[in-house]
């Protein structure tokens, strides 16, 4: 009796500090490096459709699945700013994808998203995937989880990079390996990417309720 109490008690914790989350659907590894990766047409913050085939001169871009309310995705924020300021102008932009449900994240609402966005500056599109499909599609689980894509000569997106954008979510000044950044270095100076999966780190996405 004591066993089963205790695990009623920890089970009312997690629920009351959010970290009880909605199942992951099943039976969809996601994309994995070398696939094709298809775009989406999904609403960005200024009430504007926005796809991968819009950017008509990019080589590839930066997908990322984030969003409003994760402390890692807020943590990261900066930098995915830096990251497209830095590869935009080189063919890499940045697109971010909120992927989480707004019945059981209200904080991360597309109003909320507009107000994330306004507060950040946000340089690139900040897209709401509100029915979760293209996130589901592309496997991604977690907040921040980026994807970088290389637009092929028929003009398909090819997947050369899955995972974390650097090593070190807490302290952008003790990073020491920037695995996002050498990947990009990588494919623009036509080289393989040395390093192409690592682990996404940050908060598992939160899925609507069956």
């Amino acid at each position: 009796m004591k066993k089963v109490k205790s695990s009623f008690v920890y089970l009312a914790c997690l629920v009351l500090t959010g970290l009880l989350l909605s199942a992951v659907p099943a039976g969809n590894p996601g994309y994995q490096v070398g696939d094709t990766a298809r775009d989406f047409k999904l609403k960005n913050i200024d009430g504007k459709t926005v796809s991968m085939a819009d950017y008509a001169d990019a080589k590839g871009f930066i997908v990322t699945f984030t969003c409003n309310t994760c402390p890692y995705a807020v943590a990261y924020e900066d930098r995915l700013i830096a990251l497209h300021n830095t590869y935009a102008p080189q063919g890499y932009p940045v697109i971010a994808i909120n992927p989480n449900d707004v019945k059981v994240s209200p904080k991360d609402s597309y109003a909320h998203m507009q107000q994330r966005a306004r507060e950040k500056n946000f340089p690139f599109a900040y897209l709401y995937d509100e029915t979760q499909q293209i996130t589901s599609t592309y496997g991604a689980t977690r907040t921040p989880h980026l994807y970088i894509v290389q637009k092929q000569q028929d003009g398909t997106f090819k997947v050369a990079y899955i995972g974390a954008i650097d090593d070190n979510y807490k302290d952008a000044t003790q990073v020491q390996k920037k695995y996002a950044a050498q990947a990009l270095d990588e494919l623009i100076a036509g080289k393989p990417v040395s390093q192409p999966n690592t682990k996404a780190i940050g908060c598992t996405i939160k899925w609507r309720e069956a």
